[in-house]
């Protein structure tokens, strides 16, 4: 089945429903859905989700499941006419494969009415054409993410006439700086021993480069670098080499400006919600570099029953659902009009920074490594090896990033891994860009 055919069936399906969020089939129709799912798979998570589920109006079979399974059952079944599953859902990552194989209706037409309803991040949007300009291989379902956190006692050094939600990492330093001069102590930390990697991968270097790893020596890079030296580390706690969850240094006020997972996060929030606020990452000069982690909706080409995933989805894409999973569940809303105003407290601040960071005008998504297999870990490695080699060795920044660039494109020479977002997609192994 070509993908023209496949969009003008699902046309064709929702033409023939109510476009009603959260209405099942027609009372004659078939109210039977198979889902399966890379996403709470967890025995606790599943039995929360298959609740969630029961509010649907359909009868919902879920198969919650790891990925290779959803390889070996999509593609295994890609032949037959009719398959057993009507929706899937994974993180973004798991895609790829499943493109490569041509197995997925294009899901346009749903997303447009989707869209009729409520707003849809533009940049999760994106993610899910993988690459296209006009074929939607994933609806977004949710998201989890990393953010910024501050004690509010650090608010009133904010620059003048800097906005929390539009923070630049120039005025992230001009901030650190003003608390510490106030307070005497650095008070500025990062997860040195937790995910700082992320940090790096998903943060300063597409903020700066517009990539993740295509540029990872550009001069825009040394650009960043020396900006991270000179002016933002000197505001750095010392302890930051020690710290994995940033919610710790934050509850014992040795830290009061931050930027961590949201897991890591959390205990704070929730314990002192009056204490702390959430907020987007900072922009560099290339855009808002953060690295979501996106989960989608599919629908195979050879669906059993294509109405029935059409309904579900929209279901799960209802502002209601989306608040329903948030509690729950403590995945992030990917759409507009989610009421945040019976979440915990520690759950709705970091919800809205969330949305507030996905939704910004220059926001510049940076995906999690695709393609690497356990090669991945190395890339990880890199990236700290880098900024650790210039920030607490001392050592020479393009000659770090040279060195550290020739490392990276021995594991995308010996995986043949192409580029992923924001790095340009493409089918050939991935390749740090030459210098002249």
């Amino acid at each position: 089945m070509n993908k023209k055919l496949r969009a003008l069936i699902l046309l064709t399906v929702l033409s023939l429903l109510t476009g009603v969020v959260g209405v099942s089939a027609q009372d004659d129709g078939n109210t039977q859905v198979a889902m399966m799912s890379t996403q709470f798979n967890i025995i606790e998570e599943a039995e929360k989700f298959r609740g969630i589920l029961a509010e649907s109006g359909f009868e919902v079979e879920y198969l919650p499941s790891d990925e290779q399974p959803v390889f070996d059952t999509l593609m295994g079944e890609a032949g037959d006419e009719v398959g057993s599953i009507d929706v899937l859902g994974a993180l973004h990552g798991t895609f790829p494969t499943l493109v490569d194989a041509d197995v997925l209706f294009d899901l346009t037409p749903l997303l447009e009415q989707i869209e009729a309803e409520t707003d849809v991040a533009d940049a999760f949007v994106e993610l899910g054409k993988m690459g296209t300009t006009d074929f939607q291989y994933y609806v977004p379902w949710m998201q989890a993410t990393y953010i910024m956190a501050a004690n509010v006692e650090a608010l009133e050094y904010l620059p003048e006439g800097a906005d929390l939600n539009a923070l630049t990492w120039e005025q992230v330093a001009e901030w650190a700086a003003a608390v510490q001069e106030a307070t005497g102590e650095p008070k500025l930390g990062f997860p040195l021993a937790g995910l700082w990697h992320r940090l790096l991968q998903g943060y300063l270097w597409p903020s700066y480069t517009g990539r993740m790893v295509t540029r990872f020596n550009s001069p825009e890079a040394v650009e960043m670098m020396t900006f991270v030296r000179d002016e933002l580390w000197p505001y750095v706690h010392p302890q930051s080499i020690t710290y994995e969850f940033m919610q710790e240094p934050l509850l014992s006020g040795e830290v009061w400006i931050t930027l961590d997972h949201t897991a890591r996060l959390i205990e704070a929030f929730n314990e002192q919600p009056d204490q702390f606020i959430g907020f987007p990452a900072p922009a560099g000069p290339a855009g808002r570099g953060f690295m979501p982690v996106v989960a989608g909706l599919a629908v195979p080409a050879n669906a059993p029953n294509p109405d029935g995933a059409v309904g579900l989805i929209q279901y799960l894409l209802s502002p209601e659902t989306q608040a329903t999973v948030l509690n729950e569940l403590g995945f992030f809303p990917v759409v507009a009009g989610v009421d945040m105003s019976n979440l915990p407290a520690g759950v709705a601040i970091e919800a809205e920074a969330v949305a507030a960071q996905s939704s910004a005008e220059d926001a510049l998504p940076a995906l999690l490594p695709v393609g690497l297999g356990d090669r991945g870990s190395e890339l990880n490695e890199i990236f700290k090896a880098a900024a650790n080699r210039i920030l607490l060795d001392g050592e020479d920044i393009q000659t770090v990033l040279d060195e550290e660039a020739a490392n990276i494109q021995a594991i995308f020479d010996d995986t043949g891994a192409p580029c992923w977002e924001p790095d340009p997609v493409g089918e050939e192994a991935c390749a740090v860009e030459t210098l002249e």
